[in-house]
């Protein structure tokens, strides 16, 4: 660079994560709050998946596949409205109220107001725009359990959407 020139300013790619998209399919990453290995037990498991299947009632959504890992989730997922930051906000509000009732107290973080804090407040969603896109987040997401090491076959993980998906079991159903 010669002196006394300006560094040149790049210009940078404006980011396409967690934007309100209609229309479009978002790959969703969330994480329990440092990490911690809650989805460890059938219950905690249910605490989960029944206010996401009553969510998917209520807001008029397609669940297309899903993976909850012991201190993580991913999905993939089309709120009709496009509206995937209220969409996951309420799905992580709802599923750690729930959490919080059928746990012990100990199990979370309370605040000064006594509130507890099951789900780190940041998380990723990222619209899928090709067919090569959505079937390499949906093999990434069937094959999480597999890469961690919690099974030796996507098809043995119960709590993924792998065998409804290529219906091998009714499973907690995709779509709505």
């Amino acid at each position: 660079m010669g002196r006394g020139r300006a560094p040149a300013k790049h210009c940078m790619a404006r980011k396409w994560s967690n934007q309100n998209l209609p229309g479009a399919l978002h790959y969703v990453t969330g994480n329990l709050l440092d990490r911690r290995r809650v989805f460890t037990h059938e219950l905690y498991f249910n605490a989960f998946i029944e206010p996401c299947a009553k969510l998917m009632k209520d807001w008029p959504c397609k669940l297309i596949a899903y993976v909850l890992m012991p201190d993580h989730l991913h999905m993939i997922v089309n709120p009709r409205d496009g509206k995937i930051i209220e969409f996951t906000g309420k799905l992580k509000e709802l599923s750690a109220k729930l959490l919080v009732k059928v746990s012990p107290p100990s199990r979370f973080r309370v605040d000064d107001e006594g509130s507890h804090q099951v789900w780190q407040e940041s998380f990723k969603a990222m619209p899928l725009w090709s067919a090569w896109m959505i079937w390499q987040k949906i093999n990434y997401i069937h094959l999480n359990p597999v890469k961690a090491k919690l099974v030796k076959s996507a098809k043995d993980y119960y709590w993924s959407s792998f065998q409804a998906f290529y219906g091998l079991s009714e499973g907690f159903a995709c779509g709505s």
